[in-house]
């Protein structure tokens, strides 16, 4: 008797998968997807029903092959990559590849990687789901649609490399109004006042003036404050209306991707991509000890807040054994689920509530420990008593002012000795103010009366959390989408993280402004969340997938002809200054080029001066002058005049002093030796042809040995590796990492400030 295969899409998946079900299973991993479209080419045929034109993906030959010999000595097959449609798609796929085996193949989904649960996803297989297949199947065509067809338009109207995304490129046009609106903001001057006040009983208390002579005050500069205060100082200060309340505070609902993006990126300045990672492994299977890989959550990319029943019931003995009775309500809270949610995952919890993070904490490094300890909590407070306050109102009337208070203090805290949600900048906080006890018709001291002015604010930029809320909040594209979405617009230049703000570059405002003129239909935010509908009635099974191809792509074609035609080509603007060229008294003209605008001589070629400039808010253009070369101690090689220190997009480099009739540059030394056998070479800095930075050896093209991240003379002080490597992230923080990947050694960078340290670990 032969055994059952069963294929996931991760080796990490595979090898908690084989620990659950023993020898009579084989498990084989298909390392994501195995065919695709090709990568170089449309590979959809528009004229034939939108047919995709499969093709292997490079280096997966060797993995179908084995896959494949694998089905042919096995009983039955089941597929068990991921539960959502990527997933699906990929099992779709896969079974087409196996179909010449002849074995029964099922579709398993896991939804937490426990063996209760591993066994139960078996014995519940089904058939494949065409439906979710197909819905997958569309949005790819959509976006190889868009991405394949509005990107050699951008290339040849801006610049080579840049992309266009159905979903990305709205995203941007979300951080690009946002920035239109911080621009176009103007700043509204008003006061407010507040009065210092003590009672017949402690503490003293702050009112403040709300309303003159039963309306609602508005006090828009100091004149107006001025004479407020001149009204109340001579006024008698009674206690009119009191209100005391208790207030409940309820938790929020475990974890959705969403949510946990926002989260980790608030508190532990995670990216989104960052957190999908770290979840990605907990949920996959991480190795604790001598019990082997262990699912420690359940699947990461849900928009419900359903939870199991066997997992309510495991929190509440967890609650009540570790905090009491008072912190667990009488029966268990559910929540539901947004409209619009799939409902076909659980929430992101925990798999076993007693695995605490203090107990998994030793056996995790710090950010996966750290990730998983904001799901626990979170989860465990999401079935905790409501937080108590006891609110009081104090309304008080000075002649024909009313000034109010009011204070807010935590009776008992409920889940929130647990956890409380972070907070996106400009939201307001609660006040927690203590109130004197006091009764109507009392009469109050006067103390001090404080006018402050105020200004009124601009719209905050985004941040990775706010944006994957707002996105949220407007149906732009789904749980599995957001991480890859802020990764790619950030790394193609589109939008630059400025302590941790989304802020468009120059490059992203003028290819958004591009686009929203010439696909205003593609760019708008209704549109695309109106698509993301359509891709659910695909897999609801309540819509054919064609005929959202169809629908689409008629006014899309039309579009994409008009601006063929129609789009500016900023690669050839030239727009006049009137500033005189300081090397030739010609004019400067401002041009295009791969890092934005810059200014150029009108009579380049014969004059190459270049400068960079500042834009004033009136528009006016002013050259910006560049730092005076540092003198070294080295000589050029080709023509012998002294080298100066330069800086350029990976730091220092030496350079000619006789440019540009010399044009001699030579990389840095980073001071680690090459570690390339039989090599006496040095890494230096350099740039790939695509114009990406990376570290090689000085002797190319003798030695070829490379690295992406920065290489760093010291020694690791775990394992003695003769250098360490520097990573940077989306955000900037830095940490130094040991070069061998056997080695998990690691720390932070040492910065400038103490909140910059903060914020590095």
């Amino acid at each position: 008797m032969g055994k059952s295969l069963v294929i996931v899409e991760s080796p990490a998946k595979a090898r908690t998968l084989q620990k659950y079900l023993g020898r009579d299973f084989l498990v084989k991993a298909s390392v994501g997807h195995v065919i695709d479209l090709p990568p170089r080419a449309l590979g959809v045929d528009i004229e034939h029903d939108f047919t995709p034109q499969y093709v292997t993906i490079k280096g997966k030959g060797p993995v179908i092959k084995d896959l494949q010999k694998a089905a042919g000595q096995a009983d039955t097959i089941f597929l068990a990559s991921d539960p959502d449609r990527e997933g699906e798609a990929i099992a779709w796929h896969i079974a087409q590849l196996l179909a010449a085996a002849r074995r029964p193949i099922r579709r398993a989904l896991f939804h937490e990687l426990t063996k209760k649960a591993i066994l139960a996803a078996l014995a519940e297989a089904a058939d494949l789901n065409q439906d979710r297949f197909e819905a997958q199947q569309a949005r790819r065509i959509l976006d190889r649609l868009v991405g394949y067809q509005i990107s050699p338009l951008l290339w040849d109207k801006v610049r080579r490399g840049l992309s266009a995304g159905r979903v990305q490129s709205v995203a941007v046009r979300m951080i690009c109004d946002r920035e239109e609106a911080i621009e176009a903001f103007r700043p509204e001057e008003y006061w407010t006042i507040g009065a210092g006040l003590t009672g017949p009983r402690p503490p003293a208390f702050v009112a403040q003036v709300d309303k003159e002579a039963g309306k609602k005050i508005r006090l828009p500069d100091e004149t107006a404050a001025l004479r407020v205060v001149a009204d109340l100082r001579p006024a008698t200060f009674v206690v009119r209306d009191l209100d005391r309340k208790e207030k409940k505070r309820h938790p929020s609902p475990p974890f959705i991707t969403s949510t946990l993006q926002q989260d980790a990126n608030r508190k532990l300045r995670f990216s989104a991509k960052k957190t999908m990672t770290l979840a990605q492994r907990l949920y996959e299977g991480i190795e604790l000890g001598d019990e082997g890989p262990v699912g420690l959550i359940t699947y990461m990319r849900t928009d419900s807040v359903r939870t199991s029943a066997e997992a309510i019931a495991e929190v509440r003995t967890l609650i009540d054994t570790r905090f009491g009775k008072d912190h667990l309500p009488g029966k268990p809270v559910f929540y539901r689920s947004k409209k619009g949610a799939q409902d076909a995952h659980e929430a992101i919890r925990p798999t076993q509530v007693a695995l605490t993070p203090e107990e998994v904490a030793p056996l995790l490094d710090r950010d996966l420990a750290a990730l998983y300890s904001l799901i626990w909590k979170r989860f465990v407070a999401s079935q905790m008593a409501p937080a108590l306050y006891d609110q009081t109102v104090i309304l008080i009337e000075a002649g024909r002012y009313e000034l109010k208070a009011t204070g807010s203090v935590l009776r008992f805290p409920g889940f929130l000795a647990v956890y409380e949600e972070g907070r996106d900048e400009g939201a307001e906080e609660e006040a927690a103010l203590p109130l004197p006890a006091l009764a109507k018709g009392e009469t109050l001291t006067l103390t001090e009366l404080t006018p402050k002015q105020h200004f009124t604010q601009p719209p905050p930029r985004y941040t990775e959390a706010t944006l994957v809320r707002a996105l949220e909040e407007n149906g732009v594209g789904r749980p599995s989408t957001y991480a890859t979405i802020l990764s790619t617009i950030v790394d193609k230049e589109y939008v630059a993280v400025e302590e941790r703000k989304l802020r468009p570059t120059d490059l992203g405002r003028l290819v958004n402004g591009l686009l929203v003129q010439h696909f205003p239909g593609i760019l708008d935010v209704e549109f695309t969340a109106g698509m993301e509908e359509h891709l659910d009635q695909v897999e609801d099974g309540t819509r054919p997938w064609l005929a959202i191809l169809k629908e689409f792509y008629g006014p899309f074609a039309e579009s994409l002809e008009r601006a063929r035609e129609e789009m500016q080509s900023v690669r050839r603007r030239i727009t006049p200054t009137g500033i005189p060229c300081p090397a030739c008294g010609a004019k400067l003209v401002v041009r295009w080029g791969r890092n934005g605008e810059f200014l150029a001589c009108e009579n380049y070629p014969t004059c190459k001066h270049t400068a960079d400039f500042q834009r004033q808010t009136d528009g006016t253009i002013v050259p910006l002058e560049r730092p005076s070369p540092e003198p070294s101690q080295e000589m050029c090689d080709k023509c012998g005049r002294p080298m100066v220190f330069k800086q350029g997009r990976l730091g220092r480099f030496l350079a000619c002093s006789g440019y540009p009739e010399c044009k001699s540059t030579r990389a840095l030394g980073t001071g680690v030796p090459c570690p390339a056998s039989d090599c006496d070479g040095e890494l230096v800095a350099r740039v790939s042809k695509r114009g990406k930075p990376f570290f090689g050896c000085n002797r190319y093209p003798k030695c070829t040995f490379a690295l992406w991240d920065k290489p760093v003379a010291r020694s690791c002080p775990a394992c003695s590796a003769p250098y360490v490597v520097e990573k940077v992230s989306k955000d900037g923080r830095r940490r130094l990492r040991c070069a061998q990947r056997s080695c998990r050694w690691s720390e932070a960078v040492p910065t400038s400030s103490p909140d910059e340290a903060n914020a590095a670990e």
